[in-house]
Protein backbone atom coordinates (compact mmCIF):
# COMPACT_ATOMS: atom_id res chain seq x y z
CA UNK A 1 0.00 0.00 0.00
CA UNK A 2 2.91 2.33 0.61
CA UNK A 3 5.00 1.32 -2.37
CA UNK A 4 7.57 -0.74 -0.46
CA UNK A 5 6.80 -3.65 -2.80
CA UNK A 6 5.98 -2.76 -6.40
CA UNK A 7 3.35 -4.35 -8.65
CA UNK A 8 4.67 -7.62 -10.06
CA UNK A 9 7.38 -7.95 -7.38
CA UNK A 10 7.82 -11.44 -5.96
CA UNK A 11 7.25 -11.90 -2.24
CA UNK A 12 9.66 -14.59 -1.10
CA UNK A 13 8.71 -16.26 2.17
CA UNK A 14 12.27 -16.63 3.47
CA UNK A 15 13.02 -12.95 2.84
CA UNK A 16 9.78 -11.90 4.55
CA UNK A 17 10.56 -14.12 7.56
CA UNK A 18 13.99 -12.49 7.95
CA UNK A 19 12.82 -8.93 7.31
CA UNK A 20 9.78 -9.12 9.57
CA UNK A 21 11.13 -11.50 12.19
CA UNK A 22 7.97 -13.60 11.84
CA UNK A 23 7.37 -17.32 11.88
CA UNK A 24 6.78 -19.11 8.57
CA UNK A 25 3.17 -20.01 9.41
CA UNK A 26 2.43 -16.34 10.22
CA UNK A 27 3.91 -15.18 6.91
CA UNK A 28 1.88 -17.79 5.05
CA UNK A 29 -1.33 -16.73 6.83
CA UNK A 30 -0.64 -13.10 5.92
CA UNK A 31 -0.05 -14.03 2.28
CA UNK A 32 -3.36 -15.91 2.20
CA UNK A 33 -5.12 -12.86 3.65
CA UNK A 34 -3.40 -10.48 1.21
CA UNK A 35 -4.54 -12.70 -1.65
CA UNK A 36 -8.09 -12.77 -0.25
CA UNK A 37 -8.33 -8.99 -0.21
CA UNK A 38 -6.78 -8.67 -3.67
CA UNK A 39 -3.37 -7.17 -2.91
CA UNK A 40 -1.30 -10.09 -4.14
CA UNK A 41 -1.62 -12.95 -6.60
CA UNK A 42 -0.38 -16.43 -5.81
CA UNK A 43 0.97 -18.06 -8.94
CA UNK A 44 1.58 -21.83 -9.05
CA UNK A 45 5.31 -22.71 -9.08
CA UNK A 46 6.19 -19.01 -8.75
CA UNK A 47 4.83 -17.99 -5.37
CA UNK A 48 3.26 -14.72 -4.33
CA UNK A 49 3.59 -11.50 -6.30
CA UNK A 50 2.26 -8.03 -5.60
CA UNK A 51 -0.87 -7.61 -7.71
CA UNK A 52 -0.30 -5.72 -10.91
CA UNK A 53 -3.50 -4.16 -12.19
CA UNK A 54 -4.17 -3.85 -15.91
CA UNK A 55 -5.48 -0.55 -17.24
CA UNK A 56 -8.93 -2.09 -17.73
CA UNK A 57 -9.01 -3.51 -14.18
CA UNK A 58 -8.11 -0.12 -12.70
CA UNK A 59 -10.70 1.66 -14.83
CA UNK A 60 -13.41 -0.85 -13.88
CA UNK A 61 -12.58 -0.70 -10.18
CA UNK A 62 -12.59 3.09 -10.12
CA UNK A 63 -15.79 3.32 -12.15
CA UNK A 64 -17.56 1.20 -9.51
CA UNK A 65 -15.94 3.15 -6.67
CA UNK A 66 -17.20 6.40 -8.19
CA UNK A 67 -20.72 4.98 -8.47
CA UNK A 68 -20.98 3.80 -4.88
CA UNK A 69 -19.19 6.74 -3.27
CA UNK A 70 -21.24 9.36 -5.10
CA UNK A 71 -24.40 7.38 -4.31
CA UNK A 72 -23.48 7.51 -0.62
CA UNK A 73 -23.00 11.27 -0.92
CA UNK A 74 -26.34 11.60 -2.76
CA UNK A 75 -28.27 9.68 -0.10
CA UNK A 76 -26.45 10.82 3.06
CA UNK A 77 -28.74 12.76 5.41
CA UNK A 78 -27.76 16.44 5.26
CA UNK A 79 -26.92 18.31 7.26
CA UNK A 80 -25.06 15.38 8.79
CA UNK A 81 -26.10 13.58 11.94
CA UNK A 82 -25.24 15.38 15.17
CA UNK A 83 -21.56 14.93 15.86
CA UNK A 84 -20.61 13.96 12.30
CA UNK A 85 -18.82 17.22 11.50
CA UNK A 86 -17.04 17.10 14.86
CA UNK A 87 -16.01 13.47 14.29
CA UNK A 88 -14.75 14.18 10.77
CA UNK A 89 -12.90 17.28 12.00
CA UNK A 90 -11.18 15.29 14.73
CA UNK A 91 -10.08 12.56 12.31
CA UNK A 92 -8.98 15.15 9.78
CA UNK A 93 -6.83 16.89 12.40
CA UNK A 94 -4.95 13.58 12.79
CA UNK A 95 -4.64 13.34 8.99
CA UNK A 96 -3.34 16.93 8.83
CA UNK A 97 -0.68 16.19 11.44
CA UNK A 98 0.45 13.05 9.64
CA UNK A 99 0.64 14.84 6.28
CA UNK A 100 2.58 17.78 7.72
CA UNK A 101 5.04 15.37 9.36
CA UNK A 102 5.42 13.33 6.17
CA UNK A 103 4.21 10.19 7.97
CA UNK A 104 2.55 8.31 5.12
CA UNK A 105 1.60 5.29 7.25
CA UNK A 106 -0.20 7.45 9.81
CA UNK A 107 -1.77 9.50 6.98
CA UNK A 108 -2.99 6.27 5.37
CA UNK A 109 -4.71 5.13 8.58
CA UNK A 110 -6.21 8.56 9.23
CA UNK A 111 -7.46 8.68 5.64
CA UNK A 112 -9.16 5.31 6.13
CA UNK A 113 -10.77 6.53 9.34
CA UNK A 114 -12.00 9.69 7.60
CA UNK A 115 -13.66 7.76 4.78
CA UNK A 116 -15.09 5.16 7.14
CA UNK A 117 -16.74 7.92 9.19
CA UNK A 118 -17.87 9.79 6.07
CA UNK A 119 -19.50 6.88 4.29
CA UNK A 120 -20.70 5.31 7.51
CA UNK A 121 -22.90 8.40 7.79
CA UNK A 122 -24.75 7.33 4.64
CA UNK A 123 -27.22 5.45 6.82
CA UNK A 124 -26.76 2.37 4.65
CA UNK A 125 -24.40 -0.14 6.26
CA UNK A 126 -24.31 -2.36 3.16
CA UNK A 127 -23.26 0.58 1.00
CA UNK A 128 -20.65 1.64 3.57
CA UNK A 129 -19.23 -1.91 3.71
CA UNK A 130 -19.12 -2.10 -0.09
CA UNK A 131 -17.24 1.21 -0.25
CA UNK A 132 -14.74 -0.03 2.32
CA UNK A 133 -14.23 -3.31 0.45
CA UNK A 134 -13.64 -1.52 -2.86
CA UNK A 135 -11.24 0.91 -1.17
CA UNK A 136 -9.33 -2.05 0.27
CA UNK A 137 -9.05 -3.54 -3.22
CA UNK A 138 -7.66 -0.22 -4.47
CA UNK A 139 -4.88 -0.07 -1.86
CA UNK A 140 -2.39 -1.47 -4.36
CA UNK A 141 -3.36 1.18 -6.88
CA UNK A 142 -3.20 4.06 -4.43
CA UNK A 143 0.42 3.68 -3.36
CA UNK A 144 1.69 6.40 -5.73
CA UNK A 145 -0.63 8.96 -4.12
CA UNK A 146 0.24 7.78 -0.61
CA UNK A 147 3.96 8.22 -1.19
CA UNK A 148 3.62 11.62 -2.91
CA UNK A 149 3.54 14.63 -0.55
CA UNK A 150 1.56 16.59 -3.16
CA UNK A 151 -1.05 13.84 -3.36
CA UNK A 152 -1.34 13.73 0.42
CA UNK A 153 -1.74 17.51 0.55
CA UNK A 154 -4.40 17.42 -2.16
CA UNK A 155 -6.35 14.78 -0.25
CA UNK A 156 -6.03 16.83 2.94
CA UNK A 157 -7.51 19.93 1.29
CA UNK A 158 -10.31 17.89 -0.31
CA UNK A 159 -11.23 16.37 3.06
CA UNK A 160 -11.72 19.85 4.53
CA UNK A 161 -13.94 20.81 1.58
CA UNK A 162 -16.01 17.67 2.15
CA UNK A 163 -16.46 18.60 5.82
CA UNK A 164 -17.53 22.13 4.87
CA UNK A 165 -20.06 20.80 2.30
CA UNK A 166 -21.59 18.50 4.93
CA UNK A 167 -21.71 21.30 7.46
CA UNK A 168 -23.43 23.58 4.91
CA UNK A 169 -25.81 20.83 3.78
CA UNK A 170 -24.52 21.36 0.22
CA UNK A 171 -25.25 18.03 -1.45
CA UNK A 172 -24.24 19.08 -4.98
CA UNK A 173 -20.77 20.14 -3.81
CA UNK A 174 -20.43 17.02 -1.64
CA UNK A 175 -21.24 14.69 -4.54
CA UNK A 176 -18.82 16.58 -6.80
CA UNK A 177 -16.05 16.43 -4.22
CA UNK A 178 -16.54 12.70 -3.68
CA UNK A 179 -16.38 12.12 -7.45
CA UNK A 180 -13.26 14.28 -7.85
CA UNK A 181 -11.46 12.67 -4.91
CA UNK A 182 -10.88 9.34 -6.66
CA UNK A 183 -9.27 9.96 -10.09
CA UNK A 184 -5.84 11.30 -8.99
CA UNK A 185 -4.71 7.95 -7.53
CA UNK A 186 -6.04 6.10 -10.58
CA UNK A 187 -4.23 8.52 -12.92
CA UNK A 188 -0.95 8.28 -10.97
CA UNK A 189 -1.01 4.47 -11.09
CA UNK A 190 -1.76 4.32 -14.82
CA UNK A 191 0.90 6.94 -15.58
CA UNK A 192 3.51 4.97 -13.63
CA UNK A 193 2.41 1.77 -15.35
CA UNK A 194 2.92 3.38 -18.78
CA UNK A 195 6.41 4.58 -17.89
CA UNK A 196 7.49 1.21 -16.40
Amino acid sequence: MLGQARPGQRLIEDELILRLGAKRHVVRQVLVELERIGLIDRIPNRGAVVKSWSRAEVEHLYAVRALVETEAARTMPLPGAPGLVAALTQVQAEHDAAVSEGDSIRAFHANQAFHRALFGASGNPVLAATIEDLARQAHGVRFHSLSDPRGLERARREHWRIIKAIEAGDRKTLVGLCAAHLPPSQTAYLKAQRSA
